[in-house]
């Protein structure tokens, strides 16, 4: 296995790296944050995109002249979006290159075989979109950058889905749910059938299928002769764009489809499905018409598209982006108000703060969840052709949930040719 490291000009982002404050922080030794990211492999789309925005973060606060005086140096290895390469590239951040601020590559089945060695270091973790990967080892030096949060995390990815579907008339009475057998479908999962009790849902399906699975018709066939009123793909990005093609190929029609597809936030699958996905019900965490949306977070993907073509990352960066760039934030305000890089002071600094971010304040539980969810629940409609403009429209990509945050009415039931 070759590991490949890579630099901001690699990833041919226009415009050089800002030049050090002054000569005194240019000799000064360079603060490092190591992580691991998905640069190949199925979780790369979103993995590019959240490196593009933490190497604008860096950019940024080496314009300010970096941190406590000293410049900010990202050191990361491609982690091949494969969680058995996870281990030894933390390792030898740790061990070899001495990092001093460990954090998460994209995505639960990352951040979750990182944890154990990470503990066995007693180093404070930073991760980037994880699900309730703390639920299991209670890490108190564990802080996650996730919408997800509040008490029950596997529920809140889930909540703004089944509240909209068991809204609807006539009332939905049976739930299918899918997912690979992997950390973050196996969590989501749990989430599902935990509210699927609330609601009194009879479950008629609920199998995983292995990571590896290519052709999904087999699995989409098996669920549709269950012919369910609501369906819950678990799904990682590759899985997303096979079973929604399987399930277009053979007709399957449940009442309302959807749920925790992985992708489908992505530019790149959006305009690579086009019009399938009209119809569906997703979650999501941050778009620009959100009402939780601020200028300084618009401001910042302003930025980060002026950067993203030439780089080859996702063109929008709804997604993945701002809470890349929040996770750098997280770690500056942590180690300027630790006064350093202690992993105990930095931890118990993150406990007690309130932080100011591009997606908005951020407050850590005692699991190092988000104290209050942010996951939102929204529905494509009106998609027509392959073309990336109709993605920066709000009535492509309707919010249904939170009902303070909504922008449009469902389209219900799940008909794709709307």
């Amino acid at each position: 296995m070759r590991i490949k490291r890579r630099t901001f000009n690699s990833l041919a982002v226009a415009g050089a790296a800002t030049g050090l404050a002054g000569t005194a922080n240019a000799q000064a030794k360079p603060l490092t944050i190591g992580f691991g990211m998905a640069l190949t492999g199925g979780l790369a789309p979103n993995g590019k995109a959240a490196l593009l925005a933490m190497q604008i973060a860096e950019e940024d606060i080496n314009a300010r002249g970096g941190i406590l005086g000293r410049p900010v140096k990202l050191v990361y290895y491609d982690d091949q979006s494969n969680p058995s390469t996870v281990p030894g590239l933390y390792t030898k951040l740790m061990d070899v290159d001495k990092v001093d601020v460990v954090v998460s590559g994209y995505a639960t089945n990352m951040i979750a075989p990182a944890m154990p060695v990470v503990m066995q270091k007693d180093r404070t973790f930073f991760a980037l979109l994880g699900l309730a990967v703390n639920s299991e080892f209670h890490y108190p030096r564990y802080f996650s950058i996730t919408p997800t949060g509040g008490p029950r995390p596997k529920e809140s990815f889930a909540e703004g889905f089944m509240e909209v579907a068991m809204a609807q008339n006539p009332k939905p009475q049976t739930l299918a749910v899918i997912g690979a057998d992997a950390e973050f479908p196996r969590n989501a999962m749990e989430g599902v059938r935990s509210i699927a009790k609330k609601y009194n849902l009879k479950i008629v399906y609920d199998k995983t299928y292995p990571p590896t699975t290519a052709d999904y018709t087999p699995v989409v066939r098996a669920v549709a002769a269950t012919n369910p009123d609501i369906f819950f793909a678990c799904s990682y990005p590759p899985d997303s764009v096979g079973i929604i093609r399987a399930s277009s190929e053979i007709g399957f029609k449940p009442k309302i489809y959807g749920g925790g597809m992985v992708g489908l936030q992505a530019t790149a699958i959006k305009t690579q499905l086009g019009p399938l996905l009209n119809g569906i019900v997703v979650y999501d965490f941050w778009l620009p018409w959100a009402g939780f949306a601020s200028d300084e977070g618009r401001a910042f993907v302003k930025k980060y598209q002026t950067k993203s073509q030439a780089a080859g990352v996702d063109l929008l960066g709804y997604y993945l982006p701002p809470f890349g760039y929040a996770l750098m934030q997280v770690v500056e305000q942590t180690i300027k108000g630790a006064g350093g890089t202690d992993d105990a002071k930095m931890a118990e600094f993150a406990k007690k703060t309130t932080f100011k971010t591009v997606v908005g304040d951020i407050k850590f539980n005692k699991d190092g969840e988000w104290e209050t969810a942010q996951v939102m629940a929204v529905q494509f409609q009106g998609v027509q052709g392959n073309g990336v403009e109709q993605f920066t429209d709000p009535k492509t990509e309707v919010i249904l949930w939170p009902t303070q945050y909504k922008t449009g009415n469902i389209i219900y039931p799940y008909d794709p040719k709307k």
